[in-house]
């Protein structure tokens, strides 16, 4: 496939700590058995979700740049999703919540670009390509959706993680990839003897199950993160929309496996109307979900996330939310009454009894913004040890600091090179020389600048003239506390290194061959497409294929290839079967025999190769019905 990147300038935008996890697509990794798991999902999905997926699904397959015969190029995507507003990039597997939030915050789909194995065609927990992009993508078609779907990744972005998320993104990631992996040669079936690298495989996936098993039963305090995750799981992922009695499918876990949408359509799936509750309901990534959320509509999605946003510590700011940011570990900001926003690692508070916060600190590189731009002078060189300050009101003066004009601040003894003393209700005191103030937009004191200063609280000195020149903070409260910083200009965030990496398969000898036989199949079929309209290759008008099939002896001797060296695949001899079954011959009645006697001999694909049947015998009443 000519691979032509096509602009848009909503990656353009992208910052670098997001433009770390592109990576990309390499369309010349996908094998022809992975265009063959591509298509026969994704034909199995549109026969059966044009009926049970929201209204916007099959629109949006066309809309969103998605074929149904062969895997998407990103740059095809690109160029075609530029006319609704968004974009699409290929990751490598997971990447961290708050990153995939912020890509969405920027409407541009994060795609894993890797493909499941056909061992895993009905569903992976890793994500890959069918999930991603023939799930996500054509529901974006829809706009009140789409609008969902950006906004949500605003408010997830800013959400509050926990070391326990970071432990529990790392073991699933792994997990995943393992799953995903190839073992060291094909597993024998119904036991047998294992080498010594089968049994390191099996022992690497159980220990990584373990792990996850472990995580996921520790009991912590959900953090907001984990919370908004699980709104994301239940909407984006698995989400119906509609009516309890008559819901429609929209979530892309759903849209993306042709086991689970149908499974999630029976009764003994518990159909829950949707509300703020979902984000306190857990999931298990690995298992069939026992309950699904209706919603609806989209509109209603909007309700309930910004019902959420208000819980939340952007919105909330106080002693809770600066809590949050000292447990997670992880770079953070804090925004007090005047604006002033102070980005780094939080790492002590002080209340008072009315458990307000009365001063903060934070170790290593920090920065001071406004308005999500850095205040000129005030970035990690100047504050590379860390900020402190005290917060709230002086003793005695009822009047803020913030609120104080030029008058007041003379009335009170602040002159510009002068030493001061003063004291916070908190009891906290402040003595230096005055040397500057740095007002915001609306004329309010937020920075004032001391040289030679000492700040004590109680018997503790808290800043001494040693450690420099003294930057307050000038504010009465803290009015907002949100994961990751201010001004992302501020620090080098391009330090991403996954601790587990996706492992790619290396083809044997065998597994070559079997490829370059579905490649064959896959040429074939091009020059002279399956008989059902909806199965084609879009675009194409060759005519039906006759008794006398031009490839006939061609295919026949690939059936006999697969029969003696790959008896066990099941995907490939379906393939073969569509391209012959209407000429009705006596090699059509063999492939469809040796189909038949695979189901017993494999009886957990069965249902499988009954789906692939069951497209070609629709082919087959279009023809009939054709004809008549």
């Amino acid at each position: 496939m000519e691979q032509n990147i096509e602009t848009n300038e909503l990656l353009d935008r992208l910052p670098p700590h997001l433009k770390q996890y592109i990576k990309p697509q390499n369309y010349e990794q996908y094998t022809p058995i992975n265009q063959a798991v591509w298509r026969y999902v994704m034909r199995k999905n549109v026969d059966y979700l044009a009926k049970v997926a929201h209204e916007s699904y099959v629109d949006g397959l066309k809309k969103t740049g998605i074929s149904i015969n062969e895997i998407p190029s990103m740059y095809g995507m690109n160029r075609i999703l530029k006319e609704i507003g968004w974009a699409a990039v290929a990751v490598d597997g997971f990447i961290p919540p708050n990153a995939f939030m912020e890509f969405q915050a920027y409407k541009v789909l994060v795609i894993a670009s890797d493909i499941r194995q056909l061992e895993n065609i009905e569903y992976t927990p890793a994500p890959d390509i069918i999930h991603e992009g023939a799930g996500h993508a054509p529901i974006i078609a829809s706009p009140d959706y789409a609008e969902y779907l950006r906004r949500f990744g605003e408010v997830g972005a800013k959400a509050i993680s926990s070391a326990h998320d970071i432990d529990m993104y790392e073991a699933v990631r792994e997990l995943s990839i393992l799953k995903e992996s190839p073992p060291p040669s094909p597993l024998p079936k119904g036991g047998g003897v294992l080498t010594p690298q089968q049994q390191k495989y099996l022992q690497k996936i159980e220990a990584a199950e373990a792990r996850v098993e472990k995580l996921q039963n520790k009991k912590v305090k959900p953090s907001e993160i984990s919370l908004i995750r699980n709104l994301h799981w239940w909407t984006v992922e698995y989400g119906l929309v509609g009516t309890v009695e008559n819901p429609k499918i929209y979530g892309a876990g759903l849209l993306s496996s042709i086991g689970e949408s149908v499974w999630c359509m029976k009764e003994e799936v518990k159909k829950i109307p949707y509300s703020i509750d979902a984000a306190y309901q857990d999931f298990d990534i690995t298992k069939p979900q026992p309950q699904l959320y209706v919603t609806p509509d989209f509109a209603y999605l909007q309700e309930v996330l910004e019902e959420f946003a208000n819980t939340m510590a952007v919105r909330k700011g106080g002693w809770r939310g600066l809590k949050k940011l000292i447990k997670s570990k992880q770079l953070g900001t804090i925004e007090i009454s005047t604006g002033l926003q102070i980005s780094g690692h939080f790492s002590r508070m002080i209340k008072n009894e009315d458990n307000e916060v009365v001063y903060f600190e934070t170790e290593g590189e920090t920065a001071l913004s406004y308005r999500e731009k850095e205040v000129i002078g005030h970035g990690v060189s100047r504050h590379k040890n860390g900020f402190r300050s005290p917060l709230g009101k002086l003793k005695g003066i009822n009047l803020a600091i913030e609120n104080m004009g030029p008058r007041d601040l003379q009335a009170y003894n602040f002159y510009d090179g002068k030493p001061i003393s003063f004291e916070f209700e908190s009891g906290i005191t402040v003595a230096g020389l005055n040397v500057t103030g740095i007002r915001n937009l609306r004329g309010e004191l937020m920075l004032i600048q001391f040289t030679d200063c000492t700040v004590k609280y109680k018997n503790e000195v808290l800043f001494s003239p040693e450690m420099g020149d003294f930057d307050m903070a000038v504010g009465k409260e803290i009015v907002s506390a949100f994961a990751g910083a201010a001004d992302y200009h501020s620090f080098d965030l391009v330090t991403h290194t996954a601790t587990s990496e996706t492992i790619r398969p290396q083809l044997s000898e065998k597994e070559k061959e079997l490829n370059s036989l579905y490649k064959e199949v896959r040429e074939i079929r091009e020059i002279h497409p399956s008989p059902n309209p909806s199965l084609q290759r879009e675009g194409s008008n060759s005519p039906l294929p006759s008794a006398s099939f031009p490839k006939g002896e061609e295919i026949r001797l690939i059936f006999e290839k697969l029969k003696g060296n790959h008896p066990t695949d099941w995907l490939l001899p379906l393939e073969i079967y569509e391209l012959v079954a209407a000429t009705d011959s006596a090699f059509s009645k063999e492939v469809l025999g040796y189909l038949l006697n695979l189901k017993k001999e494999r009886p957990k694909v069965a249902h499988l190769i009954d789906g692939g049947l069951e497209l070609i015998d629709k082919a087959e009443i279009t023809i009939q019905a054709d004809a008549e």
